[in-house]
């Protein structure tokens, strides 16, 4: 009887804890409500890809792109808004050709790949020698290689999660690499995407220690097929290749950083965000003016509405799409900060299906209650450990609770990296769902009323 008596104070103290996760719960689905009618994340998408345009790593655009994030970001009411600068190289493109000069010439359309060698200003000459996937020019004996421009196609389709990117993504990110050391002259890939424009995909490719730089291209997927019937007529085939990309040296490039200041500053960061820089074909609107949106709006929402226990700390990332130097820089400066949550967008602006959270088993139940609040919005919950992203990714593998809110990604990649990501690609009420989602998972985050720990078993 003692014993019971003595635990009644500890169980008194604990009764308001559902109410104030139940309260908290109700700001949160009131915040979720309202967001559905969002008209914010629209208006950053609209205004980067209008007012500046493309924003490749490292470029005079992308430093435009910084100024007007900072101006942005004041504008909506984040404090602490700032740059974090570092040094990077920087590789721009040149001149773009391909043709069929033997047995039946014709042009085809071709972008060079990122960090691609070039040829000389005239032109390369070579025959063809294809391998229908990375693995058949793995395999393949030097000999069949060495001096030959290789071309390598993939069996990529769309998939409502996007995951055939990881797999035939190495077709681009390995392939030049392997296809130099087997002596190739250059190569040539069917772009990495699910579209049937002649429209290439262009992307980062990083070359293997030790490997000589070639000429790697990606042809349009059209071109592509049109280069496989060619080759399978048994004859020999002969291009003509010119790209004349080339290294410019060491550029600056930088993080936009601003805040959501919290009441209580030894309860942590909730650290989110997307990537400002993009691509110099299209305007980076899918990719990733969308993400840069979406996050924003969402913590500018829960700024109005009253001032959240933990910092939000937004991040637009520079220099993501040629392998993640912001990222880098990022964790570099700050991996000592108070950290406890990170999420990140950049698959787009269509709609949120699913959600995937990673937490410590003491903190289980506030991805519950994001999870409740995320299924009026047509969002499942997963079981997959979030991987939070290119550039917030390191924070999760160190440890950090995370959560992913996937995107279909169902026509993502017919304009991934493309001329083609162009604002018209944006649909503005899947973009409002997306920040009702990632509203009412930052109000419950942000306002949790317990301590959010490290995840066990992740991968420094």
């Amino acid at each position: 009887m003692k014993r019971i008596l003595a635990a009644l104070p500890l169980l008194l103290l604990a009764a308001p804890l559902p109410a104030a996760a139940q309260s908290a719960s109700a700001q949160a689905e009131r915040l979720r409500d309202a967001a559905t009618s969002d008209e914010i994340a629209y208006d950053i998408v609209e205004g980067l890809t209008t007012e500046v345009g493309a924003r490749p790593a490292g470029s005079e655009a992308e430093a435009r792109a910084r100024s007007w994030a900072v101006r942005k970001l004041k504008a909506l009411g984040f404090s602490n808004v700032h740059i974090e600068t570092y040094d990077m190289p920087v590789w721009v493109r040149g001149h773009e050709q391909a043709e069929i000069v033997a047995p039946f010439p014709q042009k085809l359309v071709v972008t060079a790949l990122g960090n691609s060698g070039a040829t000389p200003p005239e032109g390369l000459v070579g025959e063809v020698v294809g391998f229908d996937s990375l693995a058949d020019l793995e395999a393949a004996d030097e000999a069949a290689v060495r001096g030959k421009i290789v071309f390598v196609s993939h069996d990529m389709t769309a998939t409502q999660d996007g995951s055939q990117y990881g797999y035939f993504g190495r077709v681009r990110r390995q392939g030049p690499s392997v296809a130099s050391r087997k002596g190739a002259s250059a190569i040539v890939i069917r772009s990495i995407g699910t579209d049937s424009h002649r429209l290439a995909h262009t992307g980062h490719q990083a070359w293997d220690a030790g490997v000589t730089p070639i000429p790697a291209g990606a042809l349009t997927i059209p071109d592509a097929e049109q280069l496989q019937r060619i080759l399978r007529r048994g004859r020999a085939v002969t291009m003509r290749l010119v790209l004349t990309p080339r290294n410019v040296g060491i550029r600056q490039s930088g993080n936009v950083v601003a805040e959501v200041k919290g009441s209580d500053a030894d309860a942590g960061i909730v650290l989110i965000g997307g990537h400002i820089d993009s691509w110099d074909q299209g305007t980076g609107a899918i990719d990733d003016a969308a993400g840069l949106g979406i996050t924003a709006a969402a913590a500018k929402r829960i700024m109005d509405a009253a001032r959240p226990r933990r910092t939000i700390r937004v991040v637009w990332f520079g220099a993501e799409e040629v392998g993640g130097d912001g990222s880098r820089a990022y964790f570099a400066a700050h991996r000592h900060e108070k950290v406890v949550f990170v999420a990140e967008s950049d698959s787009g602006g269509d709609r949120i299906w699913k959600m995937d959270a990673g937490f410590a088993p003491a903190n289980v139940d506030i991805a519950d209650r994001v999870a409740a609040l995320l299924s009026p919005l047509g969002i499942s919950r997963g079981n997959g450990r979030p991987s939070a992203g290119a550039d917030l990714g390191v924070w999760a593998r160190a440890g950090v609770a995370a959560i992913d809110l996937q995107q279909d990604s169902s026509r993502y990649f017919d304009y991934h990296h493309t001329p083609d990501d162009t604002l018209d690609k944006v649909d503005p009420k899947q973009l409002s769902q997306n920040v009702a989602a990632w509203t009412a998972m930052l109000s419950i985050v942000a306002n949790a009323r317990e301590e959010i720990d490290k995840v066990p078993s992740a991968n420094p």
